[in-house]
């Protein structure tokens, strides 16, 4: 899901080169945070949510979307259409400054409120030819929830 033709577009043209062109796969084109809102409406749950979030975007009405200012209440809504018995949520994020320590945090915040679970984050990074080294690009948290 992506609120641009492209990435969705884009994403269809990736599972067809990994062999997916036969998975049941929904591609759907919205605001994310309208169709998690009315997945809630509708009564809809998952038992896992990935996230790959911009961390900048403008809506179709010039609603602005800043990452560091919308995640934590983006999360807390994503919280509502978990299961009774989710199995984990996957957070990624190539915004600077957004540390897999806050990842944890915000994770843990927003979804062991209702479940018992816990956050394992970790730092993204790109491998640098032969030198072996990473380059830090982003940060990426799987919130995982303890047997209920």
């Amino acid at each position: 899901m992506d609120a641009a033709k492209g990435m969705v577009a884009w994403a269809k043209d990736n599972a067809a080169l990994s062999g997916l062109s036969d998975r049941p796969i929904r591609w759907i084109v919205d605001d994310c945070r309208k169709f998690v809102e009315k997945e809630i409406r509708r009564g809809k749950r998952y038992d896992a949510v990935i996230m790959d979030p911009p961390s900048y975007g403008r809506g179709p009405s010039g609603e602005i979307w800043k990452l560091e200012d919308s995640l934590f209440d983006f999360l807390r809504l994503c919280a509502g259409v978990l299961s009774d018995k989710p199995d984990f949520v996957l957070i990624s994020s190539y915004t600077t400054g957004l540390s897999p320590s806050v990842l944890t945090y915000l994770g843990n915040t927003v979804f062991s409120e209702k479940y018992p679970g816990s956050c394992r984050s970790e730092e993204l990074g790109l491998r640098v030819g032969k030198s072996g080294l990473v380059l830090p690009c982003g940060s990426a948290c799987r919130w995982t929830c303890d047997s209920l």
